[in-house]
């Protein structure tokens, strides 16, 4: 693990950026795979038994199957698997008092080196029924499985194994079976301080890239389109041998007469001009872990070495809304309570936020609070009410909308950067952009 370490962080500089969008070394396939491997035991030592004795539940069973994999269980596959395997079941039995977790795959094979194979075929040629007895053999008062009606990372067991689940079980375990909502969440939105210490270089990365592409080196003004630099963010991850998690979305305000950028679909391609105002969306996955950026650029005129002071301004705005919201954090806090408390301090301040922030992790749109939506302002039901952990990441993601007396119009300053909560204080993984990005580069 030391030796992985070292490798994640050692740097090489890109001319002309900044020291913070400096290049990490990337981490080849196989030790991507090692480290991911290493984090998964030190998971189900730590994270698991935690959560459920937080949640008084001693037995988690999974049931997914090839190409219809469930969510959680896709975060517990060993680096060598692409994917379930025929029908993989899982089960974690937690026996109390101190002893350690049971994690058995009551399938053909061992999943990995976290769970042991407990299914002999030529001894019980029922997979189902073999199932029934590890269970049964172990009288759980609490058998979870993952469904929920409102999150849909947690309700990974199709309806079909539900059911095959039910009839398998003796009927005095039915009335046993609950939803395993909150352990799913738990698992998903929990991170380690080993996984913490390589975060860092991921977002690194995907700020260098964003960086890159916002500078001369792929935007000249009156040539490129914004559809260019789209693709150039697509290409350069894939040359780093990265996956992007969602098409990236680059856009344009300037100060002739144009709507307000829409979010209900994508920005029409434009031509990048002098006096632009550059905006990006932009997220990639490595390591099993995703990152979700925005940041913004300044196309420089003739004879200008910095950007309009009110474009400065109205940036800086943009930050204090993320201060605001960062500063409500507190353990139990949900996140329509944060919503709420944002929107009012800023609105005292006489800003004009819109808050649609998330958690982000083992997936780009995470397990755990939703704090706003762009289209759900007043808060959102169920998924909002979620309250923060410790030890949890969020994308913090909104606009502030000012209006430009140069421009005579209203801009949105659109900002997203991913953070920490540990428990006691908020920070941002990698930093966040503090600086309009200047075309060309002012060193």
């Amino acid at each position: 693990m030391r030796g992985l370490l070292a490798v994640c962080f050692g740097l090489f500089a890109l001319p002309g950026l900044q020291a913070q969008r400096t290049m990490p070394k990337i981490l080849t396939l196989q030790q991507q795979g090692e480290l991911r491997d290493g984090w998964l035991k030190e998971r189900f030592a730590t994270v698991v038994p935690e959560l459920m004795r937080r949640e008084g539940i001693d037995m988690w069973v999974m049931i997914t199957r090839e190409y219809n994999e469930d969510a959680v269980v896709k975060t517990m596959l060993p680096s060598s698997w692409m994917g379930a395997r025929r029908t993989t079941m899982l089960l974690i039995y937690d026996p109390g008092e101190g002893k350690p977790l049971e994690t058995l795959a009551c399938a053909r094979y061992d999943v990995g080196e976290v769970f042991k194979k407990a299914w002999d075929k030529e001894q019980q040629p029922d997979q189902w029924r073999q199932l029934a007895e590890l269970i049964e053999a172990r009288n759980p008062r609490k058998i979870a499985v993952n469904r929920s009606a409102e999150f849909g990372l947690a309700d990974g067991i199709s309806s079909y194994h539900y059911d095959r689940l039910m009839e398998a079980l003796p009927d005095a375990l039915d009335e046993r079976v609950v939803s395993g909502e909150k352990l799913a969440i738990g698992w998903l939105e929990t991170r380690i301080p080993a996984e913490m210490t390589v975060y860092r270089q991921i977002m690194q990365v995907a700020h260098a890239i964003i960086a890159e592409a916002f500078s001369e080196r792929v935007i000249q003004p009156g040539v490129t389109t914004t559809e260019e630099v789209v693709w150039y963010l697509r290409e350069r991850s894939r040359e780093l041998g990265l996956e992007v998690w969602f098409h990236p979305t680059v856009d344009v305000q300037r100060s002739e007469r144009q709507a307000l950028y829409g979010f209900s679909g994508r920005p029409e391609a434009d031509v990048i001009q002098p006096g632009d105002l550059l905006h990006c969306d932009f997220g990639i996955t490595y390591c099993g872990l995703n990152t979700d950026t925005q940041e913004n650029a300044y196309v420089l005129r003739p004879g200008e070495t910095a950007a309009p002071e009110e474009l400065v301004e109205a940036h800086k705005k943009g930050l204090r809304v993320m201060d605001l919201l960062t500063g409500n954090f507190g353990n139990g806090v949900s996140g329509n309570e944060l919503l709420r408390s944002t929107i009012a301090a800023a609105e005292g301040e006489g800003l004009r936020p819109s808050v649609y922030s998330h958690p982000i992790g083992f997936h780009g749109h995470g397990a755990g609070p939703t704090i706003g939506l762009w289209d759900q302002q007043e808060g959102v039901k169920v998924n909002g009410d979620y309250p923060l952990y410790p030890n949890t990441a969020y994308s913090i993601e909104l606009n502030n909308t000012t209006f430009l007396p140069g421009w005579e119009k209203d801009i949105r300053v659109m900002v997203e950067e991913d953070g920490f909560w540990d428990g006691e204080r908020f920070h941002y993984i990698n930093g966040r952009q503090e600086e309009l990005y200047l075309i060309p580069r002012q060193d």
